[in-house]
């Protein structure tokens, strides 16, 4: 069992940048993938980016490519998100998720690919 707690969200202008972490608690941290899942209203939850369990593979969706980037620190059980250049379409609830390795490739941006779910934290970005 792994709970996970997000924090760092807020509001901003375009432009801007703000880290999102996601604090996890229970055991073998290190040996789960870990990703970010964004969700706007009225759309159906999407994969932003994710991070193998030992921190080696990043994935990006193409959107965000060249301006977000994910980190894990797995002393700390903690996971990072680092949005820069943000744009008023990034506005959305950010998932922090936890998936069981090994993971099966075209599961991995998937939601169903993940088990463990965090609250969320809110991103605004205003024009």
């Amino acid at each position: 069992q792994v709970q996970l707690v997000e924090s760092g969200g807020g509001l901003l202008q375009a432009g801007g940048s703000l880290r999102l972490s996601c604090a996890a608690s229970g055991r073998s941290f290190n040996s789960y993938a870990m990703a970010w899942f964004r969700q706007a209203p009225g759309k159906e939850r999407e994969f932003v980016a994710r991070i193998s369990s030992g921190g080696v593979n990043v994935n990006y969706t193409d959107s965000v490519k060249g301006r977000f980037t994910i980190s894990r620190d797995n002393a700390k059980n903690t996971v990072y998100l680092q949005m820069n250049s943000l744009k008023p379409e990034d506005t959305a609830v950010y998932y922090c998720a936890a998936g069981r390795t090994p993971q099966l490739i075209w599961r991995r941006t998937l939601p169903s690919g993940y088990e463990y779910w965090g609250q969320g934290t809110q991103v605004t970005v205003s024009s």
